[in-house]
């Protein structure tokens, strides 16, 4: 505590007294009587950084977007919040714009839906500036220099480039920079964090985090930091509160949130998150810890929303099946080369290597992890393997049968075996089809419909038979993940790639997913390929884990090998960059 004041800009001690910039007193907001933010309260203070924690749908993000002004006209938000001593929820429309951006910044969660695709970067951060300063147009030249400086202080590479890049073309940390430097362009005196790592490498995310630390230090800025995980929480945070369904169920200091919980919902955030020191057969669920059932995890599926498989006879001790020493899957030499720019007459003149010779085996049975940062290859690699996209070089096997020889129509009637769940389960999904149709079409497709098969499989994967005729939005994010996990297994596939598939899921529902997975590899039998840039998830799935970098394999071996004594530098700093509690 004593280092934290000491840390802090001493003018703001000095100007404040009682250094809380921000007290929100009994904050309710409501959606057409129905309440999301239940008579909630805080302080923040100069320099300190507030961490909101919970599952999405808890109200983290709407709280914060009231004190913004801006959740959308039905919203009816009562309470008071006032920023050093000033009423935020009674201000009219050009008052509220005057704070907005000047004293209050946000950070919102998806950088490539707030930034504006059609305006170059260095643009958008210009409009923000003059939004509040004003601009008669005579010193563009240093408004451009002060934020190309801004850039290089987010450390951004090439910051003049990318002042005219759109956003399209830099990488997803990229724009996250971009966005922390719109939001900081004024100086704020509050700047709200909203989910601003979720889905992000663990090396990009710990980036993210130190960099704004420096910028907490350095200008004397209040941050709310909101998340869902608890292990990036204890990265950032000097206090912290924890919201469930609109209501706030512990706060208090940071150390003391996450030493000594108090709240089986807490308890139960801290648990979910994979072990890196040990192999679970289950990973306890929030479900759990509010039932009063957590010691039960180990050996029994007590969470209210995982539904258990049989397990197979063969099932050990471990969190995964031993596998066979048959090779499922053989890739040799296999490249995927994208060209990047063509001559007038279409002769390639620059091309990339997204992949770049690789050799491997899956052995029937096991979970193979790959992991590597955003942009390595991973996902490129796993659909060139099912050739949902076309290999420039190398070969595929499957069973001894050459895939990159077969025919469509052969090609079609091997696909049932090989499949994939896909990252996004918003995008993956048809928004005008229900789940159950959603399910089934696969069977339809191969001449198999089946409606009964589909039920019990929607039953399976925790999902109730009366959402056959849901559709996608009006489920959960963990729930439309259910539904793609069941769409590709509804065929009784062998080989599964699951791309990212837990990636953007709260931690809770990420590890009812995770235990889903297992059991229904336990029980079918299923090979999994497990494309993921969370080393803590691929420890706890994998038997095997290839390290990917630059289209290359870098580093292979057991789950443990790796972690305990990694062989390259590349890999270290993946391991050392996973937040710890």
């Amino acid at each position: 505590m004593i280092g934290k004041i000491f840390n802090t800009p001493w003018r703001y001690l000095i100007m404040n007294k009682n250094n809380t910039i921000l007290e929100v007193k009994g904050l309710t907001v409501a959606f057409g009587g129905r309440t999301v933010v239940d008579n909630i309260s805080y302080t923040l203070e100069r320099g300190r950084t507030l961490g909101i924690v919970g599952e999405s749908g808890s109200g983290k993000s709407v709280s914060s977007l009231a004190l913004m002004g801006l959740l959308p006209k039905n919203a009816t938000v009562g309470g008071s919040a006032k920023l050093s001593g000033q009423e935020l929820l009674t201000l009219g429309d050009d008052a509220m714009r005057a704070i907005r951006g000047k004293r209050i910044s946000m950070i919102f969660q998806e950088p490539m839906t707030s930034l504006n695709p059609v305006q170059k970067c260095g643009e958008q951060v210009l409009e923000m500036m003059h939004a509040h300063e004003g601009s008669d147009g005579s010193d563009k030249q240093a408004a451009k220099e002060r934020v190309i400086k801004l850039f290089e202080e987010v450390l951004l590479p090439r910051p003049d480039k990318i002042f005219d890049s759109y956003p399209h073309e830099i990488s997803g940390g990229q724009k996250q920079r971009v966005m922390i430097a719109m939001a900081l362009v004024n100086n704020p005196d509050i700047l709200i964090a909203d989910e601003p790592t979720t889905a992000l490498d663990v090396t990009v995310q710990k980036t993210i985090l130190d960099l704004l630390r420096q910028l907490q230090e350095k200008h004397g800025t209040s941050i709310i930091f909101i998340t869902h995980d608890l292990g990036v929480i204890a990265q950032v945070a000097d206090d912290i509160m924890v919201m469930y369904r609109g209501k706030v169920v512990e706060q208090g200091p940071a150390d003391q949130i996450l030493r000594s919980p108090r709240e089986p919902y807490t308890k139960g955030l801290l648990a979910c998150r994979p072990p890196l020191d040990s192999h679970p057969r289950r990973l306890p669920t929030v479900e759990d810890y509010m039932a009063g059932s957590e010691g039960e995890t180990e050996g029994s599926d007590s969470g209210a929303d995982v539904t258990t498989v049989p397990a197979s006879n063969n099932a050990g001790s471990d969190n995964n099946n031993c596998p066979t020493h048959s090779p499922l899957i053989a890739v040799r030499d296999l490249s995927v080369t994208y060209t990047m720019k063509r001559s007038l007459f279409g002769r390639p003149l620059q091309t990339l290597k997204g992949v770049d010779g690789i050799t491997f085996d899956i052995m029937e049975g096991e979970t193979l992890g790959l992991v590597g940062e955003s942009g390595c290859g991973k996902s490129t690699l796993g659909r060139a393997m099912l050739r949902l996209i076309e290999s420039s070089a190398g070969s595929v096997s499957y069973r001894g049968t050459p895939l990159d020889k077969l025919s469509a129509k052969q090609l079609r009637a091997l696909r049932p075996k090989l499949q994939i769940i896909f990252q996004d389960p918003y995008s993956s999904l048809n928004p005008r089809i229900t789940i159950g149709d959603a399910i089934g079409e696969p069977l339809a497709v191969h001449g198999r419909g089946d409606r009964s098969k589909v039920l019990e499989l929607m039953e399976q994967v925790g999902l109730r038979a009366e959402w056959y005729s849901r559709y996608p939005h009006e489920l959960s994010g963990g729930q439309r993940q259910r539904v793609c996990i069941a769409r590709a297994l509804i065929l009784q596939p062998e080989l599964v790639v699951c791309d990212e598939s837990v990636s953007a899921l709260d931690v809770s529902v990420q590890a009812q997913v995770l235990n889903l997975l297992n059991d229904l590899k336990e029980h079918y039998r299923y090979t999994y390929l497990f494309i993921t840039h969370d080393l803590s998830v691929v420890h706890y799935m994998a038997d095997r884990i290839m390290v990917m970098q630059k289209g290359k394999i870098v580093e292979s071996g057991t789950a443990d090998a790796i972690f305990n004594n990694p062989q390259t530098e590349y890999t270290s700093t993946l391991i050392d960059a996973i937040p710890r509690i």
